[in-house]
């Protein structure tokens, strides 16, 4: 096989890891770094950083995972596991889902409100649209205008670069770990890292696979689909943080909501800087709102043994596209929700996304693990160490907010600052 038919291959089979790997920097992302940078400047980007390559291994083992087996991972945890972990790694999901998909109707409220449109007309306007193109378009078209939606990310890599920030200093801060044993630290620390690696994100990017009917054949060139989504993710995070800290840190702007983020970059960075802010805002919100419901509606019709797909009709598939429709109702819902707080439910969601990842993660690497399952393709022991390694760093961290929480007067010698 030449080089163009190569490419041509890589071109049929990308989709799943990139799609995945962009709509975890969603609107409860864009929150989350937004809020790091502006609160806590450069300190975070070395997490921020590592938890990249974490979601590196976590989507390749996914994505493997899915193209050896042909299965989703929910369908391989009720087959291995039985129907009462199967319960439980649904409800986990299903918490942690309903949340994240509020969390995306917010970022669509805020955006337009960056705009001056009020979130009672394009919360309903955008939910319609949203549910109107799943039914009616099958998985090729669908993933086209997913990775359309991709592209407007890359307007936080040109705020980044407008706002000049002291490039020597962010190297620094990229490559030093900092810590603090304050509550609110851990807090942020733990939302970074659940905004990066989310637990919707392992069951989608394997249930993609296997829609697309990706085989262990084709693999290795899915590897590269999820190894090159999972690089701009980490890219455009950064220049989040880097915008954010270099404009809001360094004045001590203080910022309550993400509408607050790109109001305050425009005396400070200029008015494209507010808009380009907006627009990629709006960009992350539609691509993980069409993701988070039909990322559910997958894991939970592959649990209980429902047909599924977004090529499906209604009539071959009414529990999935039933589920997706009360999921987008839902957490369009909640959002007009007068008084609410779209900020507070965007930053509390990646807290959450990040409490809840380590059974996700535990079923994943098991599953993986088992050369009746994978055969020549099961994890190496270096993915094990690694996957093991990040799991066990997950439940300290969440082990160490709560005593933080509880006992504030002793967090600072817990960490050793």
């Amino acid at each position: 096989m030449n080089l163009k038919e190569r490419f041509a291959l890589f071109l049929a089979v990308m989709g799943p890891g990139i799609v995945t790997a962009f709509a975890d920097n969603d609107a409860g992302g864009i929150a989350t770094y937004a809020a790091a940078g502006a609160k806590y400047g450069y300190s975070l980007i070395f997490v921020m950083l590592i938890s990249t390559v974490l979601l590196a291994i976590a989507q390749e083992i996914s994505a493997r995972t899915g193209a050896v087996s042909g299965r989703g991972l929910s369908d391989l945890i009720r087959e291995q596991y039985g129907v009462k972990w199967t319960f439980f790694a649904m409800s986990v999901l299903l918490i942690a889902n309903l949340g994240t998909t509020v969390s995306e109707f917010s970022g669509i409220a805020t955006s337009f409100e960056i705009f001056g449109v009020s979130k009672y007309i394009s919360v309903p306007a955008m939910a319609a649209l949203i549910w109107w193109l799943v039914i009616k378009t099958d998985y090729g078209k669908m993933e086209k205008i997913l990775l359309l939606l991709c592209l407007t990310f890359f307007s936080y890599v040109i705020s980044g670069i407008m706002v000049k920030p002291p490039w020597p200093e962010v190297l620094v801060h990229s490559i030093t770990p900092t810590f603090s044993g304050s509550p609110a630290f851990l807090l942020m620390a733990i939302g970074v890292i659940g905004t990066t690696i989310t637990p919707w994100g392992q069951f989608y990017v394997q249930s993609s696979v296997v829609d697309k009917g990706i085989t262990a054949q084709d693999y290795r060139y899915t590897r590269w689909d999820v190894l090159i989504g999972t690089f701009f993710t980490g890219f455009i995070a950064f220049f989040i943080i880097v915008s954010t800290a270099a404009t809001l840190y360094a004045n001590k702007i203080p910022i309550e909501t993400a509408k607050d983020v790109a109001l305050a970059l425009k005396p400070l960075a200029g008015e494209y800087a507010t808009l380009l802010f907006g627009f990629g805002l709006l960009g992350a919100s539609m691509l993980a709102a069409f993701v988070l419901p039909l990322s559910t509606a997958y894991a939970v019709c592959e649990a209980f043994g429902f047909e599924h797909g977004i090529s499906k009709s209604h009539k071959e598939a009414p529990v999935f596209f039933g589920l997706y429709t009360v999921l987008i109702v839902l957490g369009a819902a909640i959002v007009l929700w007068p008084n609410l707080s779209l900020y507070s439910v965007m930053l509390t969601t990646q807290v959450v996304n990040g409490v809840l990842l380590p059974p996700i993660l535990i079923f994943m690497v098991l599953i993986a693990s088992k050369k009746s399952i994978m055969g020549e393709y099961v994890n190496t022991k270096f993915f094990n160490v690694v996957a093991w390694s990040f799991t066990f760093v997950l439940i300290f961290l969440t082990l160490l907010l709560l005593v933080a929480t509880v006992f504030p007067e002793f967090s600072g010698n817990i960490i050793g600052f």
